[in-house]
């Protein structure tokens, strides 16, 4: 059975949602380092906001595809950096959800690979944005025995990139969409709107304005009459 051939699964439905966990950190400032390591950074960022926000679904997977394979020569070039190894696991993610099924699932282990390492480095880095990154995977993924979703772990890791960037609108943002999956709607409010008055981060415009309207989306759904 082609499970790409059912989009109305359950499967497909909670890989999808991995389309969202692409942009958790894609848009703080990268601090000031080495120039090829900035510049590759920037880089996969624009390339990455152009093809999320910007290019037509159906052309997404293949792009992904490609933008990964580029993500994948630089973090091998920049052993040392956690940053490169959390970019790579947005660009995996975000393949993974384009790409939807069985396929997405081994997508999605990579990427859960790619974050446990950046932790392993320096999990502060982007401000804790593998944390949150990785929080993402555990409630979107589904649990055993297809998956290693666990919305414990997830809650708990959400929690933690929360505590290192507690005024980031992608913090507040995925733990509320994360409240919502768990069940607890009303609790995701104040996240939600606190993700609205998340300061602009520069010469992320692209980025921010896709994640506000998807913070809004929400929020009009949640949010009592």
């Amino acid at each position: 059975m082609n499970v790409q051939a059912l989009p109305a699964s359950p499967l497909r439905r909670q890989f999808a949602g991995l389309l969202l966990c692409a942009t958790v950190a894609a848009a703080w400032p990268l601090a000031s380092r080495a120039a090829p390591l900035d510049d590759g950074l920037l880089q996969l960022q624009r390339e990455w906001e152009v093809i999320q926000y910007q290019s037509p679904p159906p052309a997404r997977e293949k792009q992904f595809e490609s933008l990964a394979a580029k993500a994948h020569q630089f973090s091998e070039s920049h052993p040392n950096a956690s940053e490169p190894l959390v970019w790579e696991g947005i660009i995996v993610s975000s393949w993974a959800g384009a790409k939807g099924g069985l396929g997405a699932l081994n997508l999605a282990k990579q990427a859960k690979a790619l974050y446990e390492k950046a932790i392993q480095i320096d999990g502060n880095a982007l401000d804790g944005s593998a944390y949150n990154s990785l929080g993402v995977l555990y409630y979107k993924v589904p649990g055993w025995p297809l998956g290693f979703g666990d919305k414990a772990k997830a809650g708990e890791l959400l929690q933690k990139a929360l505590a290192i960037n507690p005024n980031g609108i992608d913090p507040n943002y995925f733990y509320a969409d994360y409240l919502v999956e768990t069940q607890q709607p009303d609790k995701a409010v104040p996240y939600l709107e606190k993700a609205l008055q998340a300061p602009p981060r520069p010469g992320r415009q692209i980025a921010d304005s896709g994640r506000r309207e998807e913070v809004r989306q929400l929020l009009a759904k949640v949010k009592p009459r």
